[in-house]
């Protein structure tokens, strides 16, 4: 049993404020971490000894631990793609995956989106498979997702953007938001899509469905796409907005359009 103070906290503000009972949960993969700061506490070594025996897999611990170690500026990151990837070479096994994913820790299951991402070198191969960790319901495997996916989703953009366009109409808003977010033009902490900073019309299909969207996590994610184009192709951001403004009299439009625009009007 997970005592109530665990389960209905809040995430800690700083390091300093982390409650070590908290930490000792989440480094053995007992609850999800509620923020960055908790995420980044997470010793993610001994929660990897605690998930391999779980699976029946101690004796790769070894190898793991090398990887880790030979990281030369490790970040927590860098961390979780490691062990993710070690994953990856280790093993295709479908039940060890199966295993992954349904943890109940977050960082395991990103570990699992950078193992499995390993495995598919074809987009149209690779997003199919990656679009339960799209839809999970943590924000720092969301975030996995789109690191250990746009750099071949740049290679092969025409079909990445066939197919993220069919995906603006799922009924699940992380599903609608990965599909612009995995392809902002700039992004935070990814490579820049240099075919959309020059010709953003590219992306209309992915951006239009959801130019009114109910969710404010689509709508902040549309707004970014647009205020990344801003900076290179301001007078087609504005003109989109323009037409949306005529085609679209609705608040949640409106938020976008506002936020879309704040570079340029700022």
């Amino acid at each position: 049993m997970i005592p109530e103070h665990i389960l209905n906290r809040k995430g800690a503000r700083s390091t300093k404020d982390l409650n070590p009972e908290v930490v000792e949960y989440l480094s053995k993969g007992i609850v999800e971490t509620k923020n960055l700061i908790e995420w980044l506490a997470v010793d993610q070594l001994a929660l990897l000894q605690l998930v391999l025996k779980q699976i029946g897999k101690e004796t790769w611990f070894s190898d793991f631990e090398h990887a880790v170690n030979a990281q030369k500026k490790p970040t927590a990151n860098s961390t979780t793609k490691v062990i993710g990837q070690t994953f990856g070479i280790q093993t295709k096994d479908i039940e060890v995956y199966e295993k992954l994913k349904a943890h109940t820790s977050d960082v395991v299951r990103c570990w699992s989106c950078w193992a499995e991402s390993l495995h598919y070198d074809e987009v149209v191969e690779l997003l199919p498979i990656m679009q339960q960790y799209a839809a999970d319901s943590h924000f720092g495997v969301r975030e996995v997702v789109i690191f250990a996916t746009k750099e071949r989703m740049i290679t092969d953009l025409d079909i990445a953007i066939s197919i993220l366009t069919k995906w603006t109409s799922s009924e699940d808003e992380n599903i609608r938001r990965f599909a612009v977010e995995a392809l902002r033009p700039v992004g935070v902490w990814t490579k820049k899509i240099a075919e959309f900073q020059e010709n953003p019309e590219k992306g209309m299909s992915l951006l239009e469905p959801l130019k009114s969207d109910s969710s404010k996590y689509v709508r902040d994610a549309v707004a970014n796409w647009l205020n990344d184009a801003s900076k290179s192709k301001s007078d087609w951001v504005v003109s989109v907005c323009k037409q949306w403004e005529i085609e679209s009299n609705t608040k949640e439009t409106a938020y976008i359009i506002k936020r879309g625009l704040r570079t340029i009007n700022k």
